[in-house]
């Protein structure tokens, strides 16, 4: 089982809730925080989780969540609701990177994912399901590439490419039914002939 959905299982699922996205962070900038508050339970994977509730009307939230170093099990440190959220940062609009802000009402995480693919998905789905979800107040989008935000999204793209493989199948069988027909066309014409031929011969 991945650690995504090892997650979803532990975190959200007995809560009601299911998980759209994650996404593997660390701090860009290391916080001052005092031994004591952290436990003193050494390394950790920080992962920032994106849920929406089972029952309606539904509701969004950003849940951090973090697997301490020798522990299977997932611990949830913090959450936010969407309307919480007050901005997201992608902070380079000309090309994919991995590094990423979220500002909250009470909280500013600067963060550094994985790889900018992870980054970039998780960015997608969450600007899309604002869109869906959230209320009027919705969190604002900065310096955040136009493929993430506009009409080529993961989501579709990945239409995008499931019509084009069945437009790309219909024109091959098209095509394939052309010849077929035409196939069909120059056997019929063979065979009259050959029956002309025959009608020809036998009156001779």
């Amino acid at each position: 089982m991945s650690a995504k959905s090892a997650i979803n299982k532990e975190v959200f699922i007995p809560h009601n809730e299911k998980m759209l996205a994650a996404v593997q962070v660390k701090r860009r900038t290391k916080k001052k925080i005092p031994f004591l508050a952290t436990g003193g339970q050494g390394d950790y994977m920080t992962f920032i989780c994106l849920s929406v509730t089972n029952k309606k009307p539904s509701h969004l939230s950003i849940t951090k969540v973090k697997q301490f170093q020798g522990s299977s099990s997932f611990i949830k440190r913090s959450q936010w609701t969407i309307d919480q959220l007050r901005q997201v940062n992608g902070i380079d609009p000309n090309k994919d990177c991995p590094e990423f802000d979220l500002m909250f009402e009470n909280a500013f995480d600067q963060w550094v994912a994985g790889s900018a693919g992870e980054k970039c998905t998780f960015i997608q789905i969450l600007h899309h399901t604002c869109q869906r979800y959230s209320s009027a107040r919705k969190p604002e989008f900065v310096n955040c590439q136009s493929k993430l935000l506009g009409g080529n999204s993961i989501l579709h793209s990945a239409a995008d490419s499931v019509t084009s493989a069945v437009q790309k199948a219909s024109q091959a069988l098209n095509e394939r039914g052309e010849r077929l027909g035409r196939a069909e066309e120059r056997t019929a014409d063979m065979m009259n002939s050959a029956e002309q031929f025959a009608v020809t011969a036998h009156k001779v």
